[in-house]
C-alpha cells in the first residue's frame, strides 16, 4: 500500500465517477432486462446463525428460486479482531440443517465452492485492494493518518458536545508533501472514501425512494484499514460487483448506508444492484432479538428437536411478503406465493410461543409421508438408545414396527419426536414398578378387573383398534356393580404406566401390543 500511495502523489483532483454517472433512470436501481437474478446471503462470523440471520437467508433463498436464480453464501469475515472460533461453519452447518428437510442450501459457498468464488472476503483482499487503488487515482479516496489516539479524542468532545460523533476529514486536504513526509514514518495508513456531493436517490424495493445525504452528516469513511482488511463498505460493493449480484435483500439497519454505498459504485463506475431492505425481526414485545438471548440460535432449536420447516413456517408468518399468513406453509408453498411488493416497513413480531405448534403441524406432515416416517423412525430410536440405554428391559421396543406403530398413534399429540422419551412416556419403554397396593388404593376389584381385561385380549383372531377396545372397556366397566368407568380407566393407566395421566387407555393398550399388556396386569396381580 505504502508503494502504492508514492506512485500516486500527485495534485489533488476533485472525486470523479471511473465511468459515466448515474442518470436518473440508473438511480432506480434498475437492473439490466434479461439479467440473471443472483442474491447473497452475507453473515459476518462473529457469531453463530440466529433466527433473524435465517429469516434473511430464507427471503434471499425464497426470491432467488422464484426467479430461477441463485443463492450466494459470502462469510464477511474481515472484521478479525471479533471473529468467532467455530462460527462460520456453524453458519453453514445451520443452513444445511435447514436444508435436510425443508432444502435452503446455497448455490455457492465457501464449503460448496463456485464461478464467482473464494466465498470468504479475508481470500479476497487483492479484488479490495485493486479498487482501493483505482479511487485514490481517481481522488476519490485518500490515505488518513490520524492516529487512534486522536480519532478517540474527536468521538469524546463530540459526545461532551453531545454531537454524533464524526470524523473532521482532517487529513483530506494534506498536500502532496505532507502525505509524503507522513507515508516516511507510517507506511501503512488507513485510506478514506471521499464523500462529496450529492448522493444518488434510489428505489428500494421495500423503502420505495431514499437519499440519504451522508456528506452532511457523516465524515469521510474508511475504507480499507492499516492491515490491509476493508471495511464492510468496501468489501460489499466490491463483491456485489464482482459476484454479479443483481439484488441485495438485507435488514433495513443498512438502508441508512445504502447511499454511501451507491457514492462507492459511481466512484468506480459499477452498475449497482437494485435493494430491498427487509424490515427486522422482533421478539413479541417490540425488543430485539439479541445474541445474548442464547435462544434465538439455530442450534438451540436443532437440540432442542424442532423441525427446520417450523422455523421457516413462523418467521414467513410473523411477517410480511405474502398474500396472508397463514401456518403450514411448505418451502414449496413459500416461493409460489412470495411476493416482494407485498414486504411493508413493519417491523416483524415474533411469537416462539406459538413455535410448539408450528412444529406439531410440520411433524404430523413428515409422519404422513413414509419416507419421512422412515427416517423419523430413525431418529426416534436413536432417543430411546440415549434417553434409557441400560434401564430397556427389553430391546424389542427398538423394533422399527414398533416405533413407527408409536409416531402413528401419537402424531397430533406431540409437538416434538423429544417429547416421546419425556418421563410422560416412558411406560413405552420401560415397564414401570407398580405394586399391588397402588392398584387397591385405587380399586377394591383389581383383580376381577385384571382377569376381565386378560379375557378381553385372549379372544381369538380378535383384531385390536382403539375405537373397538374403547367399546369393550366401557362394556366392562358397565359390568361391574358399584365401580365408576373412570377408576377402571385409572387402574388400567397405572398398572400399565404407573402414571395417574396420560394418554386414552385404549391407545396405551394398542402401543403396547396385547403380549405386553398381559405381561404388565400379570406382573402386578403377582406382586
Amino acid at each position: 500500500m505504502a508503494v502504492l500511495l508514492k506512485r500516486l502523489l500527485h495534485p489533488r483532483r476533485p472525486p470523479a465517477a471511473l465511468g459515466r454517472p448515474l442518470g436518473r433512470r440508473e438511480a432506480s436501481l434498475d437492473t439490466h432486462a434479461g439479467a440473471a437474478v443472483r442474491v447473497r446471503f452475507a453473515p459476518s462470523p462473529t457469531g453463530f446463525l440466529h433466527l433473524g440471520g435465517l429469516r434473511t437467508a430464507l427471503y434471499n433463498y425464497i426470491f432467488a428460486k422464484k426467479h430461477r436464480g441463485s443463492f450466494i453464501l459470502r462469510l464477511e469475515d474481515t472484521d478479525q479482531t471479533r471473529l468467532v472460533p467455530g462460527a462460520a461453519e456453524n453458519i453453514e452447518d445451520m443452513l444445511e440443517w435447514a436444508a435436510c428437510v425443508v432444502g435452503i442450501p446455497p448455490d455457492e459457498s465457501p464449503r460448496r465452492g463456485g464461478p464467482a468464488g473464494p466465498y470468504l472476503q479475508s481470500q479476497r483482499l487483492a479484488l479490495y485492494a485493486q479498487a482501493t487503488e483505482a479511487l485514490l487515482k481517481s481522488g476519490a479516496a485518500y490515505p488518513c493518518f490520524c492516529s487512534p489516539q486522536r480519532l478517540e479524542l474527536l468521538k469524546r468532545e463530540a459526545l461532551r458536545n453531545r454531537q454524533t460523533p464524526r470524523y473532521d476529514n482532517r487529513c483530506r486536504s494534506l498536500s502532496e508533501a505532507q502525505v509524503a513526509q507522513k507515508l516516511a514514518k507510517d507506511p501503512k495508513p488507513a485510506i478514506r472514501f471521499h464523500l462529496e456531493g450529492e448522493a444518488p436517490a434510489f428505489q428500494d424495493l421495500v423503502y420505495g425512494w431514499n437519499r440519504h445525504e451522508v456528506a452532511s452528516v457523516e465524515g469521510d469513511p474508511v475504507i480499507l484499514k492499516s492491515d490491509g482488511f476493508p471495511t464492510y463498505h468496501l468489501a460489499c460493493v466490491v463483491d456485489d460487483h464482482h459476484m454479479g449480484i443483481s439484488h441485495v435483500l438485507r435488514g433495513s439497519e443498512w438502508l441508512v448506508s445504502t447511499s454511501k454505498h451507491l457514492l462507492l459504485y459511481q466512484a468506480l463506475g459499477w452498475q449497482p444492484p437494485r435493494f430491498a431492505h427487509l424490515p427486522l425481526l422482533l421478539n413479541r414485545d417490540g425488543s430485539k432479538l439479541s445474541k445474548r438471548q442464547g435462544d434465538i440460535f439455530l442450534e438451540h432449536f436443532a437440540a432442542a428437536g424442532f423441525l427446520p420447516d417450523a422455523l421457516l413456517d413462523i418467521i414467513t408468518s410473523c411477517g410480511s411478503g405474502f398474500a396472508e399468513n397463514q401456518m403450514g406453509r411448505t418451502l414449496p408453498e413459500l416461493i409460489t406465493q412470495f411476493d416482494l411488493t407485498r414486504v411493508t416497513c413493519h417491523s416483524a413480531l415474533l411469537d416462539l410461543e406459538k413455535l410448539p405448534e408450528f412444529n406439531r403441524l410440520h411433524l404430523r406432515r413428515l409422519v404422513s409421508d413414509e419416507t419421512q416416517r422412515r427416517q423419523l423412525v430413525g431418529k426416534l430410536q436413536a432417543l430411546v438408545e440415549e434417553a434409557f440405554g441400560s434401564q430397556l428391559q427389553d430391546r424389542h421396543v427398538l423394533d422399527a414396527a414398533y416405533v413407527e406403530r408409536i409416531i402413528l398413534l401419537r402424531q397430533g399429540h406431540i409437538c416434538r419426536l423429544q417429547d416421546l422419551v419425556s418421563p410422560a412416556h416412558s411406560y413405552l419403554w420401560t415397564r414401570p414398578a407398580v405394586g399391588r397396593a397402588q392398584l387397591g388404593a385405587v380399586s377394591e376389584k383389581v383383580d376381577v378387573i385384571a382377569k376381565r381385561v386378560l379375557g378381553l385380549l385372549e379372544g381369538p383372531g380378535m383384531s385390536l383398534t382403539q375405537d373397538m377396545l374403547n367399546g369393550e372397556l366401557k362394556k366392562l366397566s358397565e359390568g361391574l356393580e358399584g365401580t365408576k368407568h373412570s377408576n377402571v380407566m385409572k387402574l388400567l393407566r397405572v398398572a400399565l404406566s404407573g402414571q395417574l395421566q396420560g394418554p386414552p387407555v385404549a391407545e396405551m393398550m394398542l402401543s403396547l401390543g396385547p403380549k405386553e399388556v398381559r405381561e404388565r396386569i400379570q406382573k402386578v396381580l403377582s406382586s
